[in-house]
């Protein structure tokens, strides 16, 4: 395929296209819009180099309709997408790579639509929280917190006792 000229990479992806949303489209009437104007006269050519494809298409009852790209700002956006979301997970690992170097603790949280986060902590308040566990002293204000006997302490989100915030 990377051999083929543009007019057909163009025509294969709207093969590809019918054959994904086959069960969709398969009887019905629709509109192809697509930004090769070739494609437009696709059926009244006499010499095709892709007979099968025509064959195929010739199953669906569908319009080929020239619509130029720059009008098409949807599907630019769309294809671009993927382009910048590759470059930003390349950003991604070298920031984790810094902070790690930097004895930050690296937290990397994926969301169900390719969106990353990434949580920072510093390894130094985790090692005040496990010495705070250690000491009698804090261990007896943290249990006293819940009861309002002791003033001034207040545990942070972090799971860090803290005084006076």
């Amino acid at each position: 395929e990377r051999n083929y000229p543009t007019h057909d990479l163009e025509l294969a992806a709207v093969v590809f296209a019918l054959k994904i949303w086959r069960h969709y489209l398969y009887g019905a009437w629709f509109n192809v819009f697509n930004d090769h104007k070739s494609l437009k006269y696709l059926f009244d050519q006499k010499e095709l180099n892709m007979r099968r494809w025509m064959e195929f298409l010739k199953d669906y009852d569908f319009q080929l309709m020239y619509h130029p790209g720059k009008a098409n700002v949807v599907a630019d956006a769309l294809s671009k997408k993927s382009i910048h979301m590759s470059g930003l997970m390349v950003k991604e690992l070298e920031l984790v790579e810094e902070f790690t170097d930097l004895n930050l603790c690296v937290k990397l949280a994926h969301d169900h639509i390719s969106r990353g986060r990434i949580t920072i902590t510093s390894e130094f308040l985790r090692q005040v929280g496990l010495k705070q566990l250690q000491e009698p002293e804090l261990v007896k204000i943290l249990g006293l917190l819940c009861t309002d006997k002791v003033v001034g302490f207040e545990l942070g989100g972090d799971k860090i006792l803290r005084f006076k915030g």
